[in-house]
C-alpha cells in the first residue's frame, strides 16, 4: 500500500491506497478492503482537488495499474481501454493516427475513469460539451460481485448516474470512447488582450462560434475600469502539419515550500507583468497541443508551490442571463479581499446537456481560481462568493470543491438523490458525506 492525497492537499486526510492491478481480481481486492474498513472509493491518479476523491474510511482502491488499451478501431476512432489509463496514454497512441480526445481537461494525467466520474470539460464545451457525451459504453463492477455493461440504452440509469457520479456507483473496469478526427497536432491560436470584463463577454460572443477552443486568463487583482482585464485565447486545430504527441521538457518542483510562493504581494506583481507581456493587442501563433491544453503539466508536482497547507480551487458556473452581473461581482469581491490567484480561468460554457446526472457545466460562464489554503481568509471570501453564485442560480464544481455546504450542493444538483439511490453501499466519499448528510 501507499499513501495518496487529493491534488489540492486540502483537506488533509491521507488515504491508504489498495492497488487493483487486474480486472479479474478487482472484486476480491474491493471485498477485502470493505471487510476491514467498511467503505472505500475508487481512486485514479489523484487529480481531483478537494475531498470528492477521498474515502470516508481513508482507504481507497487505486485503479492506476488498470492501464491497458483493450481494442481500437482506427477507421472510426473508437478506443476501448481500462479505467486507469491516463489521457496522456490515449493521446500518445491516438494523435499519430489522426485522432484526438474530443474533450480534455487542463491536465493529461487524469485517468479515463476519473474523466468519466467527474465528467470533465475543456476549452471547447461550447462546441462538444462534456467528456461524458463521447463515452459510448463502460463496464461497471458492484460490491455484490455483479458486473455489467452500461450505455445510453443498456442499464441507462447506471450510465447516467456514473457519468459525473464521483465514483460512487461502482468501479469502472473499462470504457469505450469516441475520438475526434484531426489533420494536425498543432493548434492555431489567436491571443487578444482585453481591457475589462465587458470586453471579455464581447470577444466571447464574437469568437466562440468561429473557434473549436476558447478560454481566457483574467487578472483577478484588477479593479475599477480594469476589472476583469485579461487575455483571450481562441484556437482551432491546424489544417496541416505534423501528427505527433511531442511533449515539452518537464521540470519537477523538487520539494514542498514551507509557505505559498504566490501570496497577496507576489500575485499582484505577477498578474501585472503577465498582462503586459503581450505588447500587441492581438497575437497569432501555432503551438503544440501539449503547450495549449496542458501548460501546467510541464511542471510536475506543481501543487507543492502552495506550501504544506495546500490550496483550494474555487470553480463556479453561472447562467448566461445572470453572468454579466455575477462574474464582475465575484471578481470584485476577490480583488477587494486582498488575496488572489495567478491561475484564473474564465470561459463560456455551451448549451449541450451531458448525459450525467451531476454534470457541472451549464450554459453560461465559468470561473476557476486557486487560493493558498488560509482558513480564516478563505472561509470569509468563499462565503461571499457562494452568496453571489447562489443568487445567480449557479453552482460549484464538486471535483474541485472542499467547502460547499450541503444545502448549496443539494439545491444546485437536485438529481443527487437519483445518484444516492444507485450508489454502491460500500462506496462513500468525504465529499458525499459532507454534502448529503448535513
Amino acid at each position: 500500500m501507499n499513501t495518496v492525497l487529493s491534488w489540492g492537499r486540502y483537506p488533509s486526510f491521507p488515504q491508504e491506497a489498495h492497488t487493483i492491478a487486474w480486472r479479474d481480481v478487482a472484486s476480491a481486492t474491493w471485498r477485502e478492503v470493505n471487510e476491514e474498513w467498511g467503505t472505500t472509493l475508487p481512486f485514479g491518479n489523484g487529480r481531483s482537488y478537494g475531498d470528492s476523491c477521498l474515502a470516508s474510511s481513508d482507504h481507497v482502491v487505486q485503479t492506476l495499474s488498470l492501464d491497458r488499451l483493450i481494442a481500437a478501431d482506427w477507421e472510426r476512432g473508437i478506443l476501448r481501454a481500462e479505467s486507469g489509463v491516463t489521457l496522456e496514454q490515449i493521446l500518445s497512441v491516438a494523435i499519430p493516427r489522426g485522432w484526438m480526445l474530443p474533450v480534455t481537461p487542463g491536465t493529461k494525467y487524469a485517468t479515463l475513469g476519473g474523466a468519466i466520474a467527474n465528467d470533465v470539460h475543456g476549452k471547447n464545451h461550447h462546441v462538444r460539451g462534456t467528456f461524458g457525451q463521447h463515452v459510448r459504453r463502460f463496464a461497471l463492477a458492484r460490491s455484490d460481485g455483479a458486473q455489467f455493461e452500461c450505455s445510453s440504452d443498456t442499464n441507462a440509469k447506471f450510465f447516467a448516474a456514473t457519468i459525473g457520479g464521483l465514483g460512487l456507483t461502482g468501479l469502472i473496469l473499462w470504457a469505450e470512447v469516441q475520438l475526434m478526427p484531426i489533420h494536425s497536432s498543432m493548434i492555431d491560436v489567436t491571443s487578444i488582450r482585453f481591457a475589462n470584463i465587458d470586453e471579455f463577454f464581447a470577444l466571447s460572443v464574437a469568437l466562440d462560434p468561429l473557434h473549436e477552443y476558447s478560454v481566457a486568463w483574467v487578472d483577478c487583482r484588477s479593479l475599477g475600469a480594469a476589472l476583469g482585464r485579461g487575455i483571450f485565447m481562441a484556437g482551432n486545430h491546424a489544417t496541416d502539419g505534423p501528427l505527433e504527441f511531442s511533449q515539452r521538457r518537464k521540470l519537477t518542483m523538487p520539494f514542498m515550500l514551507p509557505f505559498p510562493f504566490f501570496n497577496r504581494y507576489t500575485v499582484g506583481i505577477f498578474n501585472g507583468l503577465y498582462y503586459r507581456k503581450q505588447h500587441r493587442g492581438e497575437v497569432r501563433a501555432k503551438v503544440s497541443c501539449d503547450a495549449y491544453f496542458y501548460p501546467l503539466d510541464s511542471l510536475l508536482e506543481w501543487n507543492r508551490i502552495y506550501g504544506r497547507a495546500g490550496f483550494q480551487q474555487y470553480q463556479c458556473v453561472v447562467p448566461s442571463e445572470s453572468a454579466h452581473d455575477a462574474i464582475p461581482a465575484i471578481l470584485q469581491a476577490i480583488a477587494q479581499s486582498g488575496t488572489g490567484s495567478i491561475l484564473a480561468v474564465l470561459k463560456r460554457c455551451g448549451g449541450l446537456r451531458s448525459p450525467g446526472l451531476l454534470s457541472f457545466p451549464l450554459e453560461g460562464t465559468s470561473l476557476a481560481l486557486d487560493f493558498p489554503q488560509h482558513d480564516a481568509l478563505n472561509t470569509q471570501l468563499f462565503a461571499r462568493l457562494d452568496a453571489i453564485v447562489r443568487e445567480a442560480h449557479g453552482r460549484i464544481y464538486p471535483a474541485k470543491d472542499a467547502h460547499m455546504s450541503g444545502a448549496d450542493f443539494r439545491a444546485a444538483y437536485p438529481q443527487w438523490q437519483e445518484v444516492e439511490a444507485l450508489r454502491d453501499p460500500t462506496l462513500l466519499s468525504r465529499f458525499w458525506e459532507r454534502t448529503t448528510r448535513s
